[in-house]
């Protein structure tokens, strides 16, 4: 069943191509493509188009469908092409006529753009509600940690004295970046798109601030032109979104990584968060970190892999639009598996204590070495090229107690400074 055809069938070799895996994401969407027509079948009765218990009647079935889709119950079968045309084949063995009413002053067009702004509306929610969490647990363990030194690095050779705490509250206070990207694709996907059409609006008296009402978005898209253009960018800002938490999580994973290495030793995992070797007896890799940083690294593709599948185009629907579907949806279940596993096994980490003792750590405190010569009254000049000298000829001796003192330092991380930013964004 085609809502579009008027006689004979496409080929099934063009059938196959234009489908694609819209079923299969359709099962996804399912849910908001209910919530949108059951809004927009009460809508149709308050303004008379169907009555008000033939709205009520298709509010039923649609309900009906809608727990399905939740609970995993509902299915779209190789003769319909998508969601569309299954619910509305619903309706009509239910209803009878009745059911073909449904699709009264709207196009696919606008259903599937009410239901991808709906879906990407809860996506993005629980999305924002892991990264809170996230947050909130690398706060929490960089307290913990805080006095924990760890060696700071540039250009990957031994820098400065950082801190587990400051590495960790580092990437909480990344976070709150991530989220102003958040914000903006929250915006993007909470104006309702339904009442466009097929993107010139319609002839029917329809009330496009009552779906508006009912759908519960902050406010409607109003150029029946601009929602439909808006198909594409809607995806694209969510995928900055997602893309700009992934970069902060590949980063944070790929330190998980390297730290962990023998070589570094500064932290560890407990055994059944690591995977062995077929052959290596002694391996304890930390696959669960490089599969997060890949599929997060795979996530920063996205946006440019959405602009250029939307560049150039002319207002108006286009098919390929259709493709940009897939791929933010697969990208809002990959960075919410990624965020699971890493709340699920962040809070077992274990650290290495005293890590900076270590003889091969002594220029790390050749600045303070540096700066305490300074404090004490010589030309930062001369003391530099003093010490320069020192450490060249092996006279160095390094002085490890570290102070400190300024915000957002070893001595003064700003954990509370750092929350209370977060807190302007829940």
């Amino acid at each position: 069943m085609k809502l579009w055809q008027k006689g004979a069938a496409a080929h099934e070799k063009v059938d196959a191509f234009t489908v694609g895996k819209d079923r299969e994401y359709d099962l996804v969407l399912a849910q908001y493509d209910c919530e949108a027509s059951i809004a927009h079948a009460s809508m149709l009765g308050k303004v008379g188009l169907i009555s008000l218990t033939e709205a009520e009647q298709l509010c039923a079935v649609l309900s009906t469908l809608k727990k399905d889709a939740e609970a995993g119950d509902f299915s779209i079968e190789d003769e319909f092409e998508d969601m569309h045309s299954k619910i509305e084949h619903v309706l009509t063995q239910e209803l009878g006529d009745l059911g073909k009413k449904i699709h009264t002053a709207r196009s696919r067009n606008d259903q599937v753009l009410v239901a991808m702004h709906l879906y990407l509306k809860q996506a993005l929610k629980e999305i924002k509600i892991d990264v809170l969490a996230l947050f909130d647990l690398l706060l929490q363990l960089a307290e913990k940690h805080q006095k924990h030194l760890l060696p700071g690095y540039t250009h990957l050779q031994v820098a400065m004295p950082s801190s587990v705490g400051m590495w960790l509250s580092a990437y909480a206070e990344s976070l709150i970046d991530d989220l102003y990207f958040w914000e903006a694709a929250y915006k993007m996907a909470d104006q309702n798109p339904l009442g466009s059409a097929a993107g010139y609006g319609s002839s029917f008296p329809i009330d496009r601030m009552l779906t508006t009402e009912l759908l519960q978005f902050d406010q409607p898209k109003i150029n029946a032109v601009a929602a439909q253009m808006s198909r594409g960018k809607l995806e694209k800002s969510t995928a900055m979104a997602l893309s700009s938490i992934g970069s902060s999580l590949a980063k944070l994973s790929m330190d998980i990584c390297l730290y962990m290495g023998q070589d570094f030793d500064f932290i560890s995992f407990p055994a059944d968060l690591t995977t062995g070797s077929s052959i290596m007896p002694h391996k304890k890799n930390p696959d669960l970190f490089e599969l997060v940083r890949g599929k997060c690294n795979g996530l920063q593709a996205l946006p440019n892999q959405l602009a250029l599948l939307t560049t150039n185009l002319p207002s108006g629907y286009h098919r390929e639009l259709q493709l940009a579907k897939g791929p933010i949806i697969e990208a809002v279940q990959e960075l919410k598996a990624c965020l699971e596993i890493l709340l699920f096994s962040l809070p077992k980490l274990e650290v290495t204590k005293n890590i900076t003792d270590q003889k091969k750590y002594d220029h790390l405190f050749s600045v303070d070495s540096l700066n305490a010569e300074v404090l004490a009254g010589k030309p930062f000049r001369d003391a530099y090229r003093e010490l320069g000298e020192a450490i060249e000829t092996g006279n160095y001796r390094p002085n490890r107690t570290v102070k400190h003192t300024h915000l957002g330092s070893i001595g003064q991380l700003g954990l509370e400074e750092i929350r209370a930013k977060m807190e302007r964004l829940r």
